[in-house]
């Protein structure tokens, strides 16, 4: 039986996922869906990300699969 993951938890997965993916420091995220449930599901945010410096916005969707994020897909914002 699969156990519920807390909204801060997977905001901290995502954040992870986007420094060892992609070397994203994370300025800011904010939660606009989360359909996650015992692990699994989506969650969408709007987020700045830094890199080297330069920021940008985007919106950002991360597939979970049992705690862990699978898949994600974006769309940049501006910045």
């Amino acid at each position: 039986m699969a156990t519920e993951i807390s909204e801060q938890e997977l905001l901290q997965t995502a954040q992870v996922y986007l420094k060892k993916q992609y070397g994203e420091d994370t300025v800011r995220m904010d939660v606009l869906s989360n359909q996650v449930s015992a692990g699994s599901g989506s969650l969408t945010v709007e987020c700045r990300v830094s890199v080297g410096g330069a920021q940008s916005d985007w919106r950002k969707t991360f597939t979970f699969r049992e705690g862990r994020v699978v898949n994600m897909t974006w769309q940049h914002l501006g910045g």
